[in-house]
């Protein structure tokens, strides 16, 4: 009778145990999918601020063609690095380090041809009193600063689905399931702040 009940004590600890153990793994594995799907929405926000910027340049380049005639090299540069911004697509669900700084290094140099466009225009001051040109202005510095405060978002989702996976005994449980950490956007030396788009 003695042994009856030690071996069904040991099995009702065993059981105990191996409950613990499938209700700390699906806790894992739901919290980190949630986490993941964050991080999936945060980046969709982020290219969709990018695409905003993107949708805004056709406009722009037609207002300054209008009063910029001289300035053709400088439009099409404008034209053909959003052509090339656009291109670039990351799969949210699997970011690499080497996507981001493809997809960063798109949105800089258009970020650095449309600075040289806006420096174009200092030379029209006729352009730069327009009203279809000041709401553009106006609509292209509210999208820079749009897209850094996705960044930002996408950054901090980023970094709670990474902190998820890696604290004890969560690191255990990502290695068995697969979940391996997400680059952060990092901005290159000096782009912490919007670009300022000023006329």
């Amino acid at each position: 009778m003695f042994k009856n009940k030690a071996l069904l004590g040991f099995l009702a600890v065993i059981a105990l145990i191996a409950f613990f153990i499938f209700t700390s793994a699906i806790n894992f594995y739901n919290t980190a999918i949630n986490l993941q799907e964050q991080v999936t929405q945060q980046w969709a926000n982020v290219e969709s601020a990018y695409q905003r910027r993107a949708d805004l340049i056709p406009n722009l380049v037609e207002t300054v063609k209008g009063y910029a005639k001289h300035e053709k090299e400088t439009l099409e540069a404008v034209i053909k690095a959003r052509a090339s911004a656009t291109q670039v697509k990351i799969d949210p669900t699997n970011i690499t380090p080497e996507q981001l700084q493809q997809f960063q290094q798109a949105q800089n140099n258009l970020s650095g041809v449309l600075k040289s466009l806006l420096v174009t225009v200092e030379r029209y001051p006729e352009l730069k009193a327009d009203k279809h040109f000041l709401e553009l202005q106006s609509q292209l510095e509210g999208t820079e600063n749009r897209i850094k405060v996705e960044r930002d978002r996408f950054n901090k989702a980023v970094m709670q689905y990474n902190k998820h996976i890696r604290t004890f005994p969560n690191n255990f449980w990502a290695k068995i399931f697969g979940f391996s950490e997400k680059p952060y956007f990092q901005s290159e030396k000096g782009a912490e702040k919007a670009p300022e788009v000023k006329f």
